[in-house]
């Protein structure tokens, strides 16, 4: 059951069709693409995940259960599921555009992307864990495992809120040190962040993720419709500053912004980054659909 504002039935159903995967040798992750899926053709232990409705009791291990009252599958090391990171920039910057179509908020848009891989994970029994990148204490989700979850990580998705500043190597670093055992990670941001995101994503390549980044831009962010006398405000720290905008300054707007976009392409090409670059007036679903499966991130 998905909820309409993220998704509808029908995206569901190509959503269910798919599965991520890590095709990059990280250490201490997943080594190449996902392990065999057959059962019991191991005995090495590799490690434990929570039960969920439908599991062979059989693998339960009843030691921990009855020191700590909660349900654990053990896995062996064949059936090693895929750890899924997901995390959202949660920024005020995203939260634009803030008046006219709806739908073009970069928000919802991120909303629908995080909605539709963490579905995809679920439905394939990955370890999957979602994040907050924002002021404050990290929001999170996880770690859950199977179909069962999908509610509630949708309930969980529909209440996150953009709000304040993010610095995202500050928030990309803590998360490495504490998102636990490396996997696939998503970062899903404007990447507007004054003082980068480059050293965030090294931090979770040191500590063996394999890193996609999902770059979410407003039409109008990237092609400025408007000239004349301005006063331009930020909408992360409130600082106004008055502007002159003609068709020359214009120009030079989009040569910059061109060439900072190039130059993440360029990084991320170089470091061995998933990058996706996607405007809210294009289809939420074309970015999992298409673009990630150009990629090898999704099949």
């Amino acid at each position: 059951m998905a909820d309409a504002k993220l998704f509808d039935e029908r995206t569901r159903r190509k959503l269910e069709q798919l599965m991520l995967v890590a095709t990059r040798v990280r250490a201490g992750a997943m080594k190449g693409e996902r392990r065999s899926t057959k059962r019991g053709t191991s005995i090495e232990f590799a490690d434990y995940r929570d039960y969920a409705r439908g599991d062979d009791l059989r693998r339960l291990d009843w030691n921990i259960y009855a020191r700590l009252e909660r349900p654990f599958i053990k896995l062996l090391e064949d059936e090693e599921d895929l750890a899924v990171h997901l995390l959202i920039d949660t920024s005020a910057s995203m939260a634009w555009p803030q008046d006219g179509d709806a739908q073009l908020n970069k928000f919802l848009f991120a909303q629908r992307l995080l909605a539709g891989l963490a579905y995809i994970s679920l439905a394939t029994n990955d370890r999957l864990i979602l994040s907050t990148l924002g002021e404050g204490r990290p929001a999170q989700y996880g770690p859950v495992r199977g179909r069962g979850y999908s509610l509630a990580m949708l309930n969980y998705v529909n209440g996150l809120q953009a709000h304040g500043v993010t610095d995202l190597n500050v928030a990309l670093k803590s998360y490495a040190q504490r998102g636990g055992r490396p996997g696939l990670c998503f970062v899903i941001s404007d990447l507007m962040s004054p003082n980068g995101f480059q050293e965030g994503v090294n931090a979770l390549l040191g500590k063996g993720y394999e890193v996609g980044l999902i770059q979410v831009l407003s039409p109008d962010e990237v092609t400025p419709p408007i000239v004349g006398d301005l006063r331009l405000v930020d909408v992360e720290t409130g600082r106004a500053q008055e502007v002159s905008l003609d068709g020359g300054m214009r120009d030079l707007y989009l040569k910059r912004f061109n060439e900072w976009r190039d130059g993440i392409q360029a990084d991320c090409v170089k470091r061995g980054v998933h990058f996706v670059t996607v405007e809210t007036s294009e289809a939420w679903e074309r970015v999992i659909l298409q673009s990630l499966r150009r990629l090898g991130a999704v099949k």
